[in-house]
């Protein structure tokens, strides 16, 4: 069956960011896919909302919360009514009302949850009523409970697993030719109009901040700038080693090569989340080199920056403007620092879960594709689909791929918040 019927239930999951017209197939003709699950490298499987649900520890994990809520409430109201205290009441007051209203929606919705469940009860004890017309209106509700309990469930899933602070952000992308030499160039071209084909089937915008391109039409090194809703927590799940088994061009005689290209996506940091003191950097400029141009080699405006403190290095020489080039330098600069920063804190989070989605790092091998199959394999998931085709296109396959990864790394948020590290 198609990806998209295997997953169904998880893409409300992700209702905020799921773009319209997900399901459009426009000018071309989909190719009938082949989904099938191989063994994951950790013992692991995607869970259905019943299945969670269904679960002791979530039951108690809600209870739990209620009871908080209970309690910050009638914290809130003692404090309106005694007039509150000192300077260290007053915050303590602050804190528990503000965790009131965060935990206000959640509440809401576990509570609609069980009044919806016994209504449901309710309606089945009519299900054996003498009168016809009782019975259809008993099955009529019994079908409406059964949808709205999907939807609170779905809606406490959401509210449990918040999206992390960077999720928001805009992104930095860099796809880099690794093993193989020309072939990992040639595969390294087809990756970045993959991401730039996806980044315009989800309405983002997508600014090239530096292109190195070699002789025979492949790529050294790409790195762009993407903008829109979503769009890092869409394309967070890309980074790391990126594996094509194909016969190249070149090859005389028919066998398959392997090679490898790597992928890097950094979270964009605010002005407020990162500052950069001018004192720690060096800038200099060059003059632009490479293939062609009227500005390569007649004027200074390649830009090339130096974080003094960590020796980070970031260049641009894309544009024929110096200040561009410093601009889109300085852009790819912070989304460096930034990412080694976010690096320091969540390696200690992915070290001591033992089930994971992967670490979004650079080193670890993610998805093979594989042309004489005509196959594209996440290692993450086990999971396998055909038509690499269209796969690169970077539309409706990459979408559905990211709302299973998406899907399962929700799941292993909640249930390490449930105190559950095996499934």
């Amino acid at each position: 069956m198609a990806l998209r019927t295997a997953l169904s239930f998880l893409l409300s999951n992700n209702k905020r960011c799921a773009v319209a017209g997900l399901g459009r197939l426009g000018h071309r003709v989909m190719e009938q896919r082949l989904v099938h699950r191989s063994a994951p490298r950790w013992s692991a499987h995607l869970l259905t909302v019943e299945e969670i649900f269904d679960r002791r520890s979530l039951q108690n994990h809600l209870e739990k919360l209620e009871r908080e809520y209970e309690e910050s409430v009638q914290a809130t109201n003692s404090s309106v009514s005694g007039g509150g205290g000192g300077g260290g009441e007053e915050e303590q007051v602050r804190v528990t009302r503000t965790r009131h209203v965060l935990m206000a929606p959640l509440v809401q919705s576990i509570r609609e949850l069980r009044t919806t469940a016994e209504d449901m009860k309710e309606a089945e004890s009519l299900l054996q009523d003498n009168d016809p017309d009782m019975r259809e209106l008993a099955a009529l509700d019994i079908q409406d409970g059964l949808q709205q309990i999907q939807f609170l469930r779905q809606k406490i899933m959401k509210l449990l697993v918040p999206d992390e602070e960077e999720d928001l952000s805009d992104l930095v992308l860099e796809v880099t030719a690794g093993v193989g030499g020309q072939e990992a160039m040639l595969f390294t071209a087809e990756v970045f109009d993959m991401y730039q084909g996806f980044a315009e089937h989800q309405g983002w915008s997508f600014d090239i901040l530096e292109y190195m391109p070699n002789e025979i039409g492949g790529l050294r090194r790409g790195c762009a700038g993407i903008s829109g809703p979503c769009s890092y927590k869409k394309m967070k799940f890309e980074a790391g080693v990126h594996r094509v088994q194909r016969v190249p061009k070149t090859e005389k005689q028919g066998r398959i090569h392997t090679s490898t290209i790597t992928v890097a996506v950094l979270p964009q940091p605010t002005e407020i989340l990162l500052t950069i003191h001018p004192k720690d950097l060096r800038i200099e400029t060059t003059r632009a080199s490479g293939a062609g141009g009227q500005h390569v080699n007649t004027t200074d405006s390649a830009v090339r920056i130096v974080h003094l403190p960590t020796g980070t290095v970031s260049e641009c020489q894309q544009e024929r403007s110096q200040l561009k080039n410093r601009e889109k330098a300085m852009k790819v600069l912070r989304a460096r620092l930034y990412s080694k920063r976010l690096e320091e804190v969540t390696n200690i989070r992915y070290t001591a879960r033992k089930v994971q989605i992967g670490t979004k790092g650079r080193s670890e091998k993610i998805r093979t594709y594989n042309f004489p199959q005509d196959r594209i394999t996440d290692h993450r998931l086990g999971l396998t689909v055909h038509s690499t085709r269209n796969f690169l296109l970077g539309e409706e396959l990459l979408e559905e791929m990211h709302s299973a990864l998406q899907a399962f790394s929700n799941q292993e948020t909640l249930l390490e918040l449930l105190g559950e590290n095996k499934m």
